[in-house]
């Protein structure tokens, strides 16, 4: 389905439609439930040539597809970008980031993260709690 996804977005313009945010961020979506990083970012990449701001939804489904295709490298940068494109992390990202860490090794990184979420201004839940303890 992620690919029909894809088709309807790329034949909006045909269709006399504007892709827009709404319309990007469900085609990332999409990338990210059908395991396709590798085109969730591209499509990410691509939003400013279209004249269409990402938001924290992007970046957020964007760095899922990355965390769930095993890219936590991916995921990391795409954290330390967002303050580039003036998009705030909010407990999605930073869970995103904690579980990249953890499926990384990276237990150290993932309990600094964890800390510093109260200085990014992101309430800790229970997902960021149960990766900071299991990346230990």
């Amino acid at each position: 389905r992620w690919q029909l996804a894809l088709d309807l977005f790329g034949s909006m313009d045909g269709l006399h439609f504007a892709p827009d945010a709404i319309s990007c961020n469900a085609a990332i979506s999409a990338c990210e439930k059908g395991g396709r990083w590798q085109v969730a970012l591209p499509l990410l990449a691509s939003m400013p040539s279209l004249r269409i701001s990402p938001d924290v939804v992007s970046c957020n489904a964007a760095m899922s597809a990355c965390e769930c295709g095993g890219q936590w490298r991916l995921v990391l940068a795409s954290l330390a970008s967002m303050p580039e494109l003036d998009i705030a992390p909010d407990v999605i990202s930073c869970n995103a980031a904690l579980s990249a860490y953890t499926k990384g090794g990276r237990w150290r990184h993932a309990l600094a993260l964890f800390v510093a979420m109260r200085d990014l201004r992101c309430a800790p839940s229970a997902a960021s709690c149960s990766d900071a303890v299991g990346s230990c």
